[in-house]
């Protein structure tokens, strides 16, 4: 702890964002740079409050307090090797990461916690920008050879890990371009994908081999996978989305979030689009889902246009403020707003979409919606009602829908290599991340469901140092649960 003081003296500040008249017209991140001060002061509110609940909020387990009194002394060095020792992309996780950290943060009891993402971002773009962030290639190789399926970040993580225990790393991807979901989900104004590039040209240099268009299980067969490599980790994401099986699903105009998304995120990088072309421009846009991939279409959608738009979610408006069975340092259940939320939207709250409606020619014109209402089973149970007489209908030609992910897909390579599913369609694996496929292991998405960035990037992590620990009989690589590798290694 730097100044003892500091979190009664400073108030939480983060760097202004751009004019949302202004932002809407490009793609660019919207936040803008502040100087060396600004992040110091903000480190300064850093309490000294003896068990960091911080800690346990951040699935990497980062050592928040003393990257924060770092910064507060202007070690930069220090910070991002203190950064550097649990998270390998801080430069994501300052940019996309919903931050439970700062839920946990002692300071949040009666104050705005700590801005721990930012912190993370500065730490990390000065570390880059004095050249602390560098390769690193390992002084000796083991002469294994392992697998990487898939290049969002537990692969990348995964990936980043084994090459630095001296492995011989391959990471194959599917798409065009590295990144898994960072590169075509997010789109830009929330991370610009020079950041991407940057890291990935700092692996490669590091000896981590990556291959595009490469679909494991399709234009590479799974038996030459496992006969050229010695361990495969599983990185596939959850890409099958949930869909809306109700009337008039098939008529023109109605599309996955994620489709939408990954076009325009090609739009920008001057990528062909392929396929139906997905635009809002001049339409009155219903987003069905109430999460960030739903708020991220909105902020799409106000780029592209549209003539309205409109954010549907079943759930009812979330209070302001903590209610009293919702706790410190339980994740706060209040309503969010979103940058894309600041630049104009509709936002419907316990709404049900009962069918899609369309013209003679098959095209979308409205949606038919209802209002819900809550009650609560006998269980204790929270569910939704429809609620009688308020059937209608609302004009609309896109509907979105961002209700969320099944699991991974499952046909090609996971079918091919006969790994175990749960009911849920994601791969099962042990405690130590090993799937029902002997040298086969899965972190990630993949393995837990759709989740946050955080935890992906903390799976492939400790998958790495299972899969070390299984190649060499034993493993130098550090983890955040280190008595379970630990006995085992023993």
């Amino acid at each position: 702890m730097g100044k003892e003081t500091g979190f009664l003296k400073f108030d939480r500040s983060l760097p202004p964002a751009r004019d949302p008249k202004v932002r809407v017209n490009d793609y660019n991140e919207i936040y803008e740079k502040l100087g060396e001060e600004h992040a110091h002061e903000q480190a300064a509110r850093c309490m000294d409050c003896g068990v960091p609940f911080c800690h346990s909020g951040c699935p990497l387990g980062n050592k928040i307090p003393d990257f924060n009194d770092a910064v507060y002394r202007k070690d930069w060095v220090g910070a991002i090797e203190v950064l550097s020792t649990t998270n390998n992309f801080p430069e994501f996780t300052g940019r996309i990461c919903p931050a439970p950290c700062e839920a946990s943060c002692v300071l949040g009891i009666n104050k705005p916690p700590v801005t721990i993402e930012y912190l993370e971002k500065s730490i990390a773009e000065k570390a880059f920008e004095l050249g602390l962030i560098k390769a690193q290639p390992p002084q000796k190789r083991t002469g294994k050879k392992v697998a990487v399926i898939g290049s969002g970040p537990a692969g990348m993580a995964a990936a980043a890990q084994l090459n630095t225990a001296g492995h011989w790393v391959s990471v194959f991807e599917k798409n065009d371009n590295l990144g898994g979901l960072l590169q075509y989900g997010i789109p830009d104004f929330k991370m610009e994908k020079w950041v991407i590039e940057r890291r990935i040209k700092i692996m490669e240099e590091e000896g981590v081999s990556f291959f595009t268009n490469t679909n494991i299980g399709v234009t590479v067969s799974t038996d030459e996978l496992m006969e050229s490599f010695d361990a495969v980790v599983l990185c596939t994401g959850a890409e099958m989305p949930m869909d809306l099986p109700i009337e008039g699903r098939d008529l023109k105009g109605v599309h996955f979030a994620m489709d939408f998304l990954v076009q325009q995120n090609r739009r920008v990088q001057g990528l062909p689009v392929e396929g139906e072309e997905i635009l809002a421009t001049g339409k009155n846009v219903m987003v069905i889902g109430g999460g960030d991939t739903g708020a991220d279409c909105v902020g799409t959608s106000n780029r592209q246009r549209a003539k309205t738009i409109t954010q549907i979610a079943r759930m009812k408006q979330p209070p302001t403020e903590r209610p009293i069975d919702n706790p410190w340092p339980q994740w706060p259940m209040v309503l969010q707003n979103s940058s894309s939320h600041e630049e104009g939207v509709n936002r419907a709250w316990a709404m049900l979409t009962k069918a899609f409606l369309g013209d003679e020619d098959g095209n979308l014109r409205a949606l038919l919606v209802a209002d819900l209402e809550s009650e609560i089973t006998p269980e204790g149970r929270r569910h939704y009602v429809e609620i009688e007489g308020t059937e209608r209908e609302l004009p609309c030609e896109l509907a979105l829908l961002a209700i969320g992910f099944k699991g991974p897909e499952s046909k090609g390579l996971l079918q091919n290599l006969g790994v175990e599913l749960d009911n849920r369609g994601n791969v099962v694996s042990d405690m130590q991340y090993r799937t029902s496929v002997e040298k086969v292991f899965t972190a990630g998405d993949a393995h837990r469901g759709q989740s946050l960035v955080v935890w992906a990037i903390s799976e492939g992590r400790e998958a790495a140092r299972a899969v070390d620990l299984y190649l060499m009989g034993e493993t130098a690589l550090p983890s955040k649960n280190l008595s379970v590798l630990d006995l085992m290694s023993m």
